[in-house]
């Protein structure tokens, strides 16, 4: 087995390590400043337009999209390492690249799926950073870990589809350059179950269409991700050719969204392990207790060995998926997927949480990024499906393999 990069990927790599030392590294205490300053405005702040005006001229973006007419051409296994890097900073780096959540998934639902008018209409203006967008599927009265019991509908009604139903966690609602709304819903509830959702394009400014309030992650508002909302669409009417796909393809294409953006949030994972582990042994190795650096106590060298094992399991396992997802198909991935939805942010969720101990109570405050990198992992277990529900599926899957 080769674990070497490819020419393309190493070059990205130096591309992409130099514009973080360059720029993004630099432009964190600014968008502390910016974000203390700007109140309850949920607009990106000024840093990021001038990051991503640098990320342009360099060509570093829209690296996450392997469709060559649209984005770099890379595949999943080049792109891997590139989103592993943006997760060292994941405030700054993926919006800097156009490569952050949920554009990324609906800028390929938008390349895979979308008619030429939706792509002309949409998907350009999402790849040329005009624009931002949300995703609309969790509901705040069904359990959504099971997609089936969306209980927002789509009906058609002559040439036109209407909807209603409440949303809520709707990721990137909240950006005032939010201009259009990828939304699921039911439009054959009598159907099979995996055959009754469907999904429909919703610009945001037609009318029924109702953003309420910004919902927080342990206290932080996710303004990178444009925000999460609470969403209502009463009566919403939109042209019939907003659809996405067929009527009945919106569980499939949900699934397909999903399973390269979980790889990229797992890459992005392993990158705030990585600057976790950093500050763990830096911090370590300045502090001195009991008469000795922190650093030559047993409990605290068993915690970077242990991280660094972790993370390289981490890591092996989720290029192993892309590298499936590139030869076989995202389908026959499907196993190795979930298993690194499962496995990564609990793995990373551990490195940060010694590497807070260590820190002390400053590990809690702003002074360092981990308390912010901690509520990232930690909300990823419930993102793109709760960490119980891949367990489920994946027991299921295992247990097929080994019957008579």
């Amino acid at each position: 087995m080769d674990f070497a990069f490819d020419d393309t990927t190493q070059r990205r790599i130096e591309q992409l390590t130099a514009f973080m030392d360059s720029h993004v590294y630099p432009a964190e205490p600014v968008l502390r400043q910016q974000l203390a300053e700007r109140g309850e405005d949920w607009s990106a702040p000024p840093i990021v337009d001038e990051l991503q005006a640098a990320a342009k001229a360099r060509g570093l973006w829209n690296l996450f999209l392997p469709h060559p007419e649209h984005g770099a051409g890379l595949t999943t296994t080049q792109y891997a390492p590139l989103a592993e890097i943006t997760g060292r900073s994941p405030q700054l780096a993926p919006i800097a690249l156009n490569c952050a959540a949920p554009d990324t998934g609906n800028m390929e639902l938008l390349a895979e799926f979308g008619t030429e008018r939706q792509r002309k209409e949409w998907l350009r203006p999402l790849l040329d950073g005009e624009i931002r967008s949300a995703f609309a599927m969790t509901e705040p009265d069904v359990a959504s870990s099971d997609a089936r019991m969306i209980a927002t509908t789509i009906r058609r009604d002559g040439d036109d589809y209407v909807i209603t139903g409440r949303k809520w966690f709707a990721t990137g609602a909240m950006s005032p350059q939010c201009q259009i709304f990828v939304v699921m819903g039911k439009t054959d509830p009598d159907g099979p179950p995996h055959r009754q959702q469907s999904m429909v394009l919703v610009p945001r400014d037609t009318p029924g269409v109702r953003i309420g309030r910004g919902l927080r992650v342990f206290g932080y508002d996710d303004a990178d991700h444009g925000g999460h909302g609470e969403v209502e669409f009463d009566h919403v009417r939109v042209p019939a050719d907003n659809l996405v796909g067929e009527p009945g393809a919106g569980f499939a294409i949900a699934q397909a969204r999903l399973g390269p953006g979980r790889v990229h949030h797992c890459m992005r994972l392993i990158g705030m392990a990585e600057r976790a582990v950093g500050l763990l042994c830096a911090r370590v190795s300045s502090r001195v207790a009991f008469g000795k650096p922190l650093a030559e106590q047993g409990v605290v060298q068993d915690w970077i060995a242990e991280s660094r094992v972790r993370i390289e399991q981490a890591r092996l396992l989720v290029l192993k998926a892309a590298w499936l997802m590139d030869t076989v198909g995202n389908r026959q991935a499907h196993g190795e997927i979930q298993a690194i939805k499962i496995v990564v942010p609990r793995a990373v969720e551990w490195v940060l949480d010694k590497a807070i101990q260590a820190h002390g109570a400053g590990g809690l405050s702003q002074d360092t990024p981990l308390a912010f990198l901690w509520a990232q992992a930690r909300a990823l277990r419930l993102a793109d499906g709760p960490d119980e529900v891949h367990k489920r599926s994946l027991a299921r899957r295992e247990l097929a393999t080994r019957r008579p």
